[in-house]
């Protein structure tokens, strides 16, 4: 009885890697002949025709009369006005055509028409008020990723308030605290409409200003997407549905960014982890320090040095580092998958740092 069961485990992962690693073309319900066990006969498309929710999550992202996007960089100042002594932004959710690499477009949902979202920088104790306007063709939410908002603002559909639905408007407000790195995404089908673009950073500088801040600052959000006979989708961690390329900034390599510096500088990264994947960053040439996480400051005495920090979803990490020898150094995810564009190397998520004389 053992061994059978036994035998029984070893067809039932054989038949998953199968399924797995079926080359394009091949169906989903491709399956081996395993008789009438309806365990063994289970297959990815039958699951998803019995599980509708499990579907929708799998079709392509898409929204009527979608244009191409007027901006091209993402993760830019979002301006505001004041109102008696509160700061009042606006916000846009619209689907865009959004180039992360020179000849590959993909559909996407967004902020204001860019990838990330515009960044919201205000100073902790400002007065903030956030108008969200909604031009998708699906209800949406905004959360507030870390930062300490009254219940009613903490954008959960269904507890702390209704969604925000198709032409429909709602005003988020609270008081910006405590100072860090932080970030605002969807939280209505999250695993849909984050992937699909709906993230920015929101930065709350401290009250009392840095004595030594750094030359240059930067943030870096990193994320993941599926594209698929022209089609994108929201990439997720089951069989056929893993992403194929990868951003930063919601840009693959070569069309990321790259940071100049000048030899001797402060640096500092803010990486904040907005996909469904973990991502080890490492860093050429130079060690770091960590100096934050989630948007709380280390204390000195315990901030490591490193030269890979491993940033999961949802968490943030700010690193420093003094540039100290010239020359491009490369940033990048040491899980190699992801520093290829459709698996082709290199691509993805890397960076070049370019420190100048």
């Amino acid at each position: 009885m053992k061994i059978k069961k036994i035998m029984i485990f070893s067809l039932i992962a054989l038949a998953l890697t199968l399924s797995a690693c079926a080359p394009a073309g091949v169906p989903s319900d491709t399956t081996m002949p395993m008789g009438d066990d309806p365990i063994l006969t289970a297959t990815p498309g039958s699951m998803m025709a019995d599980n509708p929710e499990a579907a929708h999550m799998m079709e392509p992202i898409t929204a009527p009369n979608v244009q191409p996007a007027t901006e091209t960089i993402g993760g830019q100042p979002l301006a505001y006005r004041e109102e008696d002594g509160i700061k009042v932004f606006e916000l846009t959710t619209k689907a865009v055509q959004w180039p992360i690499l020179d000849g590959v477009t993909v559909t996407a949902y967004t902020y204001n028409g860019t990838v990330p979202g515009p960044m919201i920088r205000v100073t902790e104790g400002d007065q903030v008020r956030i108008i969200v306007k909604n031009e998708l063709p699906d209800p949406t939410t905004i959360h507030w990723h870390g930062v300490e908002v009254p219940n009613a603002m903490d954008g959960v559909p269904g507890v702390t308030q209704d969604p925000i639905q198709p032409g429909e408007t709602f005003t988020y407000e609270f008081t910006a605290k405590p100072a860090g790195t932080f970030m605002y995404h969807s939280h209505f089908e999250g695993d849909v409409q984050v992937s699909a673009g709906l993230y920015a950073p929101f930065i709350i500088e401290p009250k009392e200003p840095e004595a030594n801040p750094p030359a240059v600052d930067k943030v870096l959000m990193i994320s993941e997407l599926r594209m698929t006979d022209g089609e994108t989708f929201a990439a997720m961690p089951m069989g056929g549905m893993e992403p194929n390329y990868f951003t930063i900034n919601g840009k693959s390599f070569p069309a990321t960014e790259t940071i100049t510096v000048k030899k001797g500088d402060l640096v500092r990264l803010r990486f904040i982890a907005i996909g469904q994947f973990i991502h080890p960053m490492h860093l050429h040439g130079m060690p770091f320090k960590i100096v934050a996480t989630d948007g709380h400051p280390v204390p000195e005495g315990a901030q490591l040095t490193k030269d890979t920090v491993s940033v999961a979803p949802g968490e943030r990490y700010d690193i420093e580092f003094v540039a100290t020898e010239t020359g491009q150094w490369m940033l990048h995810c040491h899980i190699l998958h992801h520093t290829t564009n459709d698996n082709v190397e290199p691509g993805g998520l890397m960076l070049m740092i370019n420190v100048t004389e």
